[in-house]
C-alpha cells in the first residue's frame, strides 16, 4: 500500500508516516522512486501496538 494508505490506517499524517519510515518504526519497500508499506508489515505493527513492556 502507499505511504499515504498506511498512515490513513495508523491515524496519522503522511508527514509523519514519512518520519517513521526514516525512523524504522514502518516497515517499507522502495520500488524505483516509490515506497510501498507491506499490508503484512502494518498489520504486524497494529497488532503489536500496545504489547511493550514499559518501564517504570
Amino acid at each position: 500500500m502507499s505511504v499515504e494508505e498506511a498512515a490513513r490506517a495508523l491515524g496519522i499524517s503522511r508527514a509523519i508516516a514519512y518520519e517513521a519510515i526514516a525512523r524504522g518504526e514502518i516497515p517499507y519497500i522502495p520500488i524505483a522512486k516509490h515506497i510501498l508499506v507491506p499490508i503484512a508489515g502494518l498489520n504486524y505493527l497494529l497488532e503489536s501496538a500496545g504489547t511493550a513492556t514499559q518501564k517504570p
